[in-house]
């Protein structure tokens, strides 16, 4: 089959869809055309999770002095040979260093200053003995076991040598990394910007949860799922519109600047109410409309200027899984994270045929029992509560008819990593 996108009709309504796009066009065109974004400078206490835009390099050695590693007395380990519990050897204390504190003067041959960790070891100095090794008493230490020179101090650099590459760009910070970049001295650390991502909810039946709503009218689920979703692939929702099936709004939601994503829940398809394909080849660019899936396959996506779009359909699970699909791979690769699922993914054998049909890519909710992998009887689209069911799904490619019992499949769970 073709990997070039089919010719576009910007208002298919009531019309129905000519063709589809193959699944692999809409991803092609999202990798082209989503680059991470700028980085900007932010505060070390909210870098965790975001991704590092530069690299860090150490512009300081930890540590930055030797330091003791243990409490104890710092002395020359080369004086200790031969101590033990029957030869004990004696040092004469002669002061102390203590962390942000260090003892200051010579130390003479056989004596010892009293150390805690993380206090200079003093020059002239080069061991720690532990505490419990040790007796002080009168002014004078006795150790019973030996200590190696260098041994339970911390070397200059021995952590991070000075000039050192310590943090990578591209990488997704975690708390050690924030505490790596402060024993650096860094408040704040270049990351990628997140993307900014409008949702635009369409439809004259859909009303928020917790409204009043008349019969045949729906509460809107996609929108909290969707709110979820786009704050699990490191988006930031920048403002949530429910517009009804008025072009107008619609029209002037999407060609407000401000967003690097927009997110249209709903009007997809090919009804008379729905107007954002259309509106969309207008304002910008429809790039694909309707794709060779199930569900999902009134998806598109295309651009507004320098903004991402993606139709959506208004069914749940259609929602989520052209969500998954095509938005969330843009979202993720705009935020600099990696564009694969975060799905954690399992193998399993298939206990009961999984059917498909050639030239359509499928997205089968499944759950994993005892005897393998089941699909959930269902019987459209509509149905969210399937995906809170199912402990996740198996993607049937498009070259397949499905997957009969006895065969080896890869789950990806809902619950992600």
């Amino acid at each position: 089959m073709s990997s070039r996108p089919p010719s576009i009709s910007s208002d298919v309504r009531m019309r129905g869809f000519s063709q589809r796009a193959e699944v692999g066009v809409g991803l092609n065109w999202i990798d082209a055309n989503a680059q991470a974004l700028p980085g900007e400078d932010v505060s070390l206490d909210d870098v965790v999770s975001r991704v590092l835009s530069v690299d860090v390099s150490a512009a300081i050695a930890v540590p930055e002095f030797n330091r003791a590693a243990m409490d104890g007395f710092a002395l020359r380990g080369a004086e200790t040979t031969g101590a033990g519990e029957y030869n004990p050897l004696e040092f004469k204390v002669v002061g102390q260093s203590m962390p942000g504190r260090p003892f200051e003067g010579g130390i003479a041959p056989q004596s010892a200053i009293r150390i805690m960790t993380g206090a200079p070891v003093p020059e002239g100095v080069d061991s720690v003995v532990p505490a419990e090794y040790a007796t002080e008493q009168n002014g004078m230490l006795v150790i019973t076991r030996a200590v190696a020179p260098g041994q339970h101090v911390g070397h200059v650099g021995e952590d991070i040598a000075l000039g050192s590459t310590v943090l990578s760009a591209g990488r997704r910070l975690r708390p050690q990394d924030a505490g790596v970049a402060a024993s650096l001295g860094l408040p704040r650390l270049a990351v990628v910007r997140q993307p900014r991502v409008r949702l635009l909810v369409t439809g004259n039946e859909v009303r928020a949860p917790g409204e009043s709503k008349k019969p045949f009218e729906i509460f809107d689920a996609n929108s909290s799922m969707l709110r979820g979703l786009v704050r699990r692939d490191g988006g930031i929702v920048e403002s949530h519109v429910r517009l009804g099936d008025d072009p107008s709004s619609i029209r002037e939601a999407m060609a407000r600047p401000g967003a690097d994503v927009l997110l249209i829940s709903g009007g997809s398809s090919v009804g008379t109410e729905d107007h954002a394909p259309r509106l969309l080849a207008e304002l910008g660019e429809l790039a694909v409309h309707g794709v060779a899936m199930r569900p999902s396959s009134p998806a598109g996506m295309g651009r507004v200027g320098e903004t991402l779009v993606f139709l959506l359909p208004g069914n749940p699970v259609s929602c989520l899984c052209a969500y998954d699909f095509f938005a969330g791979r843009a979202i993720r690769r705009l935020g600099g994270l990696p564009a694969q699922w975060p799905y954690r993914q399992t193998q399993a054998v298939v206990a009961r045929k999984i059917v498909s049909q050639i030239g359509r890519v499928d997205y089968v909710r499944v759950r994993l029992g005892a005897e393998g992998v089941e699909p959930l009887a269902l019987s459209g689209a509509s149905m969210l509560s399937s995906t809170t069911r199912a402990d996740g799904f198996v993607v049937v490619p498009a070259d397949s008819e499905g997957h009969g019992p006895g065969s080896d499949v890869t789950v990806h769970l809902y619950e992600y990593v």
